[in-house]
């Protein structure tokens, strides 16, 4: 087959460009075929189980390792660990406030005027009852909550059990290789799934265009509008923090430029690594510190993604006319925050972050496939202002952690662990 020929072989394309394909096709035959859109449904609604199928698995396998590590590094590297860890969780808060004042002040689902299928749980849709959200959170049974898909119960063990994994050194490694074969079966089963998206998106979208019309094409152009100037809130935050500690906003942003435009062209955090890692050198950064902050970086700090998670959510909740009470918004905050940091290492870790939240506040699942069709347009900024806020990570734990990097560099220890979460973050 020529090169040519190849190109237009759909089956050959990006999924990002298939998916986008099956958007623009299931809006024609919504619009134009209404019978055939609406009879395509169940083709969406198998996708749907079966992210339903992976989500309390990967939550479970995720999250628990991902605290494990975290509480191993912390023990093994000491104050860089603890600044590093400790901006990673200032920014993912400050992100996903962003996200959710973003969506208060300008509403970008209001009018889709979506019907949801799920249930609503009957504490996120009236007054706060603080007693009983957080009793909620604690399973007295914990098979029997993973077995009702409820996510905020499956979080709080996961972290738990992953603290306590940390806490026993040599003894939990048998546990930790159980836990890692599940979670690389996970990552197996969301290519199986997530390579079927295409056909998902373009049965799910045939069906709602069929169902309900234009207002959400007017609806998504706001999310991606909205979505592009929260990330230009972010980047501004951003330079407040380097101006802050001393830096030249605009110079350290140009000596970074490369590896931002290449994560924006190529939306893989994989391929900027390399090349981000020569910049920092490039910029007189200690190679000590550059090993150790950017890996974990790229694993646990992602604040494009966790801002977008949030906007997308509440964009969601808004299309579905669920009222965004004060307890749904703790429950966005608090469950965006943990989804983020265990799925990092899962491919297509975004759609399964968004489907853990989902699901804790009681939306459908299936209203992922609504926005998956401008995912792309979505993924290009928010993976280019990733790369910007490790380089603001590595900036901070130069400022305030040098002298401890210095000695963590002469320890054994910090080597493997550094190549460990590399590893990982090319995984991501």
């Amino acid at each position: 087959m020529s090169a040519r020929a190849r190109s237009l072989d759909p089956f050959r394309w990006p999924l990002a460009v298939q998916m986008l394909a099956g958007l623009a096709l299931g809006l024609v035959v919504g619009l134009m075929w209404p019978g055939f859109g609406t009879a395509l449904r169940p083709l969406g609604t198998a996708f749907v189980e079966a992210i339903k199928m992976i989500v309390i698995p990967v939550v479970f396998a995720t999250v628990t390792l991902g605290i494990y590590r975290m509480g191993r590094e912390l023990h093994t590297l000491g104050r860089i660990a603890v600044v590093c860890f400790g901006y990673f969780y200032l920014a993912t808060v400050v992100s996903i406030l962003i996200g959710l004042g973003l969506n208060a002040l300008f509403h970008p689902g209001a009018g889709a005027s979506l019907v949801a299928t799920g249930k609503i749980p009957a504490n996120l849709a009236v007054s706060v009852d603080w007693v009983s959200f957080f009793l909620d959170m604690i399973p007295s049974n914990i098979l029997a909550a993973m077995a009702q898909q409820k996510v905020l119960p499956t979080l709080v063990f996961s972290i738990l059990f992953g603290l306590a994994l940390a806490s026993l050194g040599e003894t939990a490694r048998p546990v930790v290789a159980l836990l890692d074969a599940v979670m690389q079966a996970m990552f197996k089963i969301t290519r199986w799934i997530t390579s079927t998206a295409p056909i998902a998106v373009f049965a799910i979208v045939a069906w709602l265009f069929a169902s309900q019309g234009l207002a959400t094409v007017t609806a998504l152009a706001k999310l991606v509008l909205v979505m592009y100037l929260g990330l230009i809130i972010l980047v501004l935050v951003f330079w407040l923090i380097l101006a802050a500690i001393g830096e030249r906003p605009i110079a350290v942003t140009r000596a970074i430029m490369e590896p931002v435009i290449l994560g924006f062209s190529t939306r893989s955090s994989e391929v900027t690594l390399p090349v981000h890692m020569e910049k920092l050198r490039a910029m007189g950064v200690p190679e000590r510190i550059i090993g150790v902050v950017l890996p974990l970086g790229y694993a646990f700090n992602r604040d494009g993604s966790i801002m977008y998670f949030a906007l997308a959510v509440t964009f969601l909740a808004e299309a579905y006319g669920v009222p965004l009470t004060g307890s749904a918004l703790f429950t966005i905050l608090m469950v965006t925050t943990i989804a983020s940091k265990g799925s990092a290492n899962v491919p297509s870790g975004g759609l399964v972050a968004v489907a853990m939240v989902l699901t804790a506040i009681g939306l459908p699942v299936e209203a992922l496939a609504i926005i998956a069709g401008v995912d792309a347009f979505l993924d290009m900024g928010r993976t280019a202002v990733n790369v910007f806020g490790n380089t603001v990570a590595v900036k901070l734990v130069q400022r305030f952690a040098a002298t401890t990097a210095d000695d963590a560099a002469t320890t054994p220890a910090a080597a493997p662990v550094s190549a460990a979460v590399a590893s990982e973050a090319a995984e991501a």
